[in-house]
This record gives structure tokens, sequence and C-alpha cells, in this order.
């Protein structure tokens, strides 16, 4: 059914929400209620009101949009949850692995409602959903590892993916799956199988397997209870207690825990709509998502701090002519460091088109609080601390003055949303003084419980010393610090880098490489320190245009000067010695399922054939 309507709700004034109280639409909060059953009450209630529409660019510029109703998307659901219900035994897996498209959406939901746990992975080969960029090798050994991991007895894809589905199926031994169904394929003829009773909440709704930007993917356990809880407890923070129809619009990847949740839970438990479109389709031609955010009004969407670049650089100001923005409600950017440079280009390059600057929401979250654990959703612009960037090294923020030589800038998370958050000293397990960098500890409802087969118990079940022992704590491996109560995230703690003897952010030592020299301006960069018995050294690989045809080394764009350039520029500003500069070609660096650096894929890298040489 195509989607031709263009239902825009009369836009409010932004201004301070009532907080987090009861939505009229889906009344008081019922923590033991798993969010799929209000599926059916949306079919009810609006049957005909628009569910979810997805916007297919593979065959032409504008795109084809398929969706479907409430009505329409109860049934497909029903009927599909029906087969898997037939096909598995509780607690067994059902991997979903699916082009970004309805399919996608009808199979979580269906998995949702059956006692089998989804595990929403990316379809293999040309058909899968790519990130902002191209992605680096391995990606399909994580897909192939996932599957041996979570042992899925059921595979959903749709008839166009089917034969590379089976395909990496052959290759990956392990994965021991029983059958693969085709989301798309018509039900088989017959009375269709028994619904089985509605899931417990205590019961596992999806495997989220992590990003793996600092270790080998995981598959977080997460209940329908924790959905549920992480769902409202965005919905409070984002939107408050106002009745509004709202439209969520995206791109980020439904494999993708912030992707799963803005794209299917968010409409799930409001009875709005979603729109969205192919990660690819962003990639190419980053206006499309600007464009869908323009047909409506109470927009909400979320992506990384990359996408926003991407939108600032790429869309050309004669584009921007035509886009409104002024139906933006609010653009979580999560999912990696949220730069400064990024806030400043987003805002300037589309407040023409009407985009509030409060819009843009630095968020943190991780798979393993199901998606969101805090935003800064104050109604006023990002809130931006310029701190001592020696001080930030030694472990306190130290606010400076804007300008200052040797200072960096901290971007506000806000406060925690529903949840408890606490920095903590890891090696003495004693919350630190406010303004202190610690590691980010979180408990709430939306945790998940461990990572498949029971692991994690160290990083799920940890204890504050002198706490209350029945509160158990998410280690998130994450650095922070808080201040007046807001999260300022400073790092990963496997990414921080300790050379000659001090601790320093991969995240400033990356910015100041990427501007040292135009063929890295705007180009990936990897910062990451190497191990003690290879001297504790900083090491950066980057992401290096072509210099120009027969270049020699030595000249100003040939490779040795822009090293000495680099070298020069790290020691200016960090006083720290660059002890290797790694130049790779465009696209070459590892990236996680959402496009972000994957730091400690570089690392392995270099240590591989640092230790392979002679």
């Amino acid at each position: 059914m195509p989607w031709t309507r263009d239902d825009r709700t009369p836009h409010r004034a932004r201004g301070p929400h009532p907080g987090p109280g009861p939505h009229p639409r889906f009344g008081p909060a019922a923590p033991a209620e798993p969010l799929i059953a209000r599926l059916d009450r949306w079919a009810a209630e609006a049957p005909h009101a628009p569910a979810y529409a997805f916007t297919d660019h593979t065959h032409g510029a504008e795109g084809a949009t398929t969706a479907l109703t409430w009505s329409e998307t109860a049934r497909r659901a029903a009927a599909l949850a029906a087969r898997v219900h037939a096909a598995t035994v509780p607690g067994e897996r059902v991997a979903i692995l699916a082009p970004q498209g309805i399919d996608y959406v009808v199979a979580v939901l269906a998995v949702l409602r059956t006692h089998a746990a989804a595990v929403p992975l990316p379809a293999p080969g040309p058909t899968r959903p790519a990130p902002t960029a191209p992605g680096p090798p391995g990606r399909g050994d994580r897909l192939a590892g996932a599957l041996r991991d979570c042992a899925p007895a059921l595979v959903l894809t749709t008839s166009a993916a089917h034969d590379a589905v089976k395909r990496l199926l052959a290759d990956a031994p392990g994965a021991a799956v029983r059958a693969v169904a085709a989301v798309d394929e018509p039900a088989p003829a017959g009375p269709p199988p028994a619904l089985p009773d509605p899931p417990a909440a205590t019961g596992t709704a999806y495997l989220q397997y992590t990003s793996g930007a600092t270790r080998r993917p995981a598959g977080v356990v997460v209940t329908h209870a924790n959905l549920t809880a992480n769902v409202r407890q965005v919905w409070a923070a984002a939107v408050g207690g106002e009745d509004t129809t709202i439209t969520t619009a995206g791109w980020l990847p439904l494999f993708h825990g912030m992707g799963l949740l803005l794209t299917v839970a968010v409409p799930l438990l409001t009875g709005s709509r979603a729109e969205f479109m192919d990660p690819a389709a962003f990639a190419a031609d980053p206006i499309r998502w600007l464009r869908l955010m323009s047909r409506r009004r109470a927009v909400y969407s979320a992506a990384p701090d990359s996408a926003y670049a991407h939108c600032a650089r790429r869309v050309r100001p004669a584009d921007r002519a035509g886009l409104d923005l002024s139906g933006v409600r609010r653009l979580l950017n999560g999912g990696e460091p949220v730069r400064p440079a990024t806030l400043r280009a987003f805002t300037g390059a589309f407040a023409g088109a009407g985009l509030d600057p409060a819009a843009l929401t630095p968020a943190y979250g991780l798979a393993e609080a199901t998606a969101c654990v805090g935003m800064d959703a104050a109604p006023r612009p990002p809130r931006l601390r310029v701190v001592d960037r020696d001080a930030l090294a030694a472990g306190v923020v130290v606010e400076r003055p804007d300008g200052e030589e040797h200072s960096t800038v901290l971007v506000s998370c806000g406060r925690p949303v529903g949840q408890r958050t606490a920095v903590v000293d890891p090696h003495h397990r004693v919350e630190v003084p406010e303004g202190a960098v610690g590691e980010i500890w979180v408990s709430g409802p939306n945790v998940g419980g461990g990572y498949r087969g029971g692991r994690g118990a160290e990083a799920f079940g940890a204890v504050l010393r002198g706490g209350d022992p029945d509160v158990r704590w998410l280690r998130t491996g994450d650095l922070g610090a808080l201040v007046d109560g807001e999260l300022h995230v400073t790092g990963r703690a496997a990414d921080r880098i300790t050379a000659d003897g001090r601790h320093h952010d991969p995240r400033d030592i990356e910015a100041t490489v990427a501007a040292a020299h135009p063929r890295l301006r705007g180009r990936r960069v990897a910062a990451y320190g190497v191990p003690a018995d290879l001297g504790g050294h900083l090491v950066v690989t980057a992401e290096a245009a072509d210099p120009p045809p027969d270049t020699p080394p030595d000249t100003p764009d040939g490779d040795a000067a822009l090293t000495r350039t680099v070298r020069a520029a790290v020691f200016r500003e960090h006083a720290l010695r660059l002890h290797d500069l790694v130049l790779v070609g465009p696209g070459a660096i590892p990236r996680t399922a959402l496009g972000t650096t994957a730091r400690s894929a570089c690392r392995d890298a270099y240590l591989r054939d640092r230790r392979r040489a002679p």
C-alpha cells in the first residue's frame, strides 16, 4: 500500500514538558506488561492508522514507499508468530537476517509474540544494510560468529536474501539451524497454527549483539521487561507527558539497539507511526533523511555523531533551501563520541531550514542497558564545558575559559532516564566525588540479564562497596564524570591510551591528527596505545587521501612530510610522542555495526603485523 498522505499534525511550541508522568494514550506505567501486548490494542483502536512505512531507494532517487496500518501489522505479525511458534520450543532463538524494510519489522514483532527469543542481525551479502561508510573486512566473520554463539533453531529472512543466507549458514558450521523461512512468502495452505499464550515479562525478548567497538560482539539478554522499561524511559525523557502523535523518522539499522527502539518499539508503545529507510540510502545521499523528517511535525530521530557530520558536509546549500525542519523535536546524538564541532556544523548548516538548536540531544547508552541510559533533554541547545586537558588526563574535570590553551570540550549527556548512574573508582568500587573521572555504572529495570550462556556476571552483577548488597550494577567499561548531576562521557576504559606516563583520550588525539594535514582532513583516524612489551607507546592509524601522482615523499604532500607534520602537531597539542603512524586507504579502518571506529581492531591488526615482522 503506497504511503501518499501528508498528515502534518499541528506543531506545538517547544517548552518544558510535564515530566515522566503517564501519557494519556498509554496510561500509567505497567513494567510487567510485554510491549508486544500493545499491538492488538492499536489494531483494535486505530486499525486504519499508519504504523510502519519504509522507503526503498534501491531503484530510484525518490524511492518507493511500502506501508502498513496497525491492523495490517497485527495480522501479518500474528500469522508469522503462529508459524514461528509451531517451529520452535520456548527459549529457542530465532535469528532475523533480512534487509532493512517492512519484512524486518514484521519478523521482530512476530518473534516477540512467541516464547522464542529474537536475534536481530544484518542480512549477509550485497542485500545487507550498510553503515555510514564502507565496512571493514571480517564483518561476515562476526556475523557467522554471532550465529554460532546464539545457535538459532530458525532463521527468518526474505525471498531476495534467501540464497545468501543459505550460503552464510553453509559457511558457519555449528549454527545448527533447523529451518530457514522467508517472511514475505505466502503462508502454507490450511488452517493457521495456533498462537501461544502471551510471553512473560521475565522471558527473553531478544539477544542484542554488541557493536564490537572494543572486543568481540556478545549477545546481551534483553527481557520483555527490559524493553518495556527502556522505551518508557526514553519516551518520558524525550517527550514527557505531552499528548501528541509523533513520527519517528530514521535510517538506523534495525539490528542495532537504538534503531530497534526508535523504529519498532516507540510506535508500539504509543500507537504512533515510524517512517524509515535503509542505512545505505542515507550514506549515499543524506538529504533523504532530512527530507523524510521535513514531511512531518513532531518528529523524533537518532543517529551517531558521524551521521550529523555527514549531513553538514554533504548536503549542498542549494538543497537545504527546500527543507523544513521546524517540526523536528528531538535528534538524539549517541552511539559514538559527540563532538562539539559536529553540533556547531549541523546547527549552522540547517538553521535556515527552521532547525531548533534545542532539538539536538546528546545521549549516552549501550546494548547492555537495552539502548539508552541518559540524554540532555533540557529545552536549550546542548551544554558544552571547556575543561583543562591535563587535569582531565589526571582524572579531574576543571573548567577553563573558552579558547585557553591545552583545553578540550566535554558535551553533557544529561541526566539518567529512569535509572541510576554512578561514577565509580573501579579498583575500590566506591563512588568518586563530583567532577572526578571514573567508570560509569548503571542500575535500573532496563539493564539486561547478562550475556548469552550466563556470561557477564562480573559486568552485570557489580556491588558498590558499602552500598546496598541487593542493588546490582552494570559496569559499562566507559569513563565519565558527573558535573551538576549531568553525565559527561570521557571515553572507553579499553580505549584510554597510557603513554609517556600519562593517560590520554584517543578522541582528542584523533582530532589533532585529522586536522594536521590536508590529506587527512575529514578522514577517519584511530589512536591507540600498544602494550608494555612494545614500549607503551602511542600509535595512530589514519585513512589518507592518495597524494598527487609522482609525488616525492619529502614534498609537502608526500608521506614522509605528512608524518613529520602529524608528529609535530601531536607533540605540540598533547606533549606526546607519536611512536608510529600507519597510513591506510579510505575505508580501510575497521568499523562497528553502526559504522563507528573499532580502535581495538586497529590495535589488534597493528600488533599482529609487528609481531609477525622479523
